[in-house]
């Protein structure tokens, strides 16, 4: 039986899907970012959303990956958590 990570390995090797998934990988980080610092504060979408102002189905959009949120909703939501954000820009390899 393939593991996930076989099946991805294996999926990589498309050039196809291999762009397509590098180029979804920024949105994908600010998704895991926000729940694993949601979770770190040991908070539910419903917490979050009474500390933060954000509504809990925006929350659960963004985590979702249908909704794209902007850097003042991050900021809203880092506040909420007693977090500031922060940006990065990396030099490519």
């Amino acid at each position: 039986m393939k593991t996930l990570n076989d099946l991805k390995k294996e999926l990589m090797k498309d050039k196809d899907f291999k762009a397509e998934y590098e180029a979804i990988q920024p949105e994908m980080d600010v998704i895991r970012a926000l729940i694993d610092a949601r979770i770190a504060s040991n908070l539910t979408q419903k917490q979050l959303a009474e500390l933060s102002g954000v509504n809990q189905s925006d929350i659960s959009k963004i985590e979702n990956g249908t909704r794209n949120p902007s850097i003042r909703l991050l900021q809203k939501l880092a506040a909420g958590m007693n977090m500031s954000l922060k940006l990065q820009f990396i030099p490519s390899c």
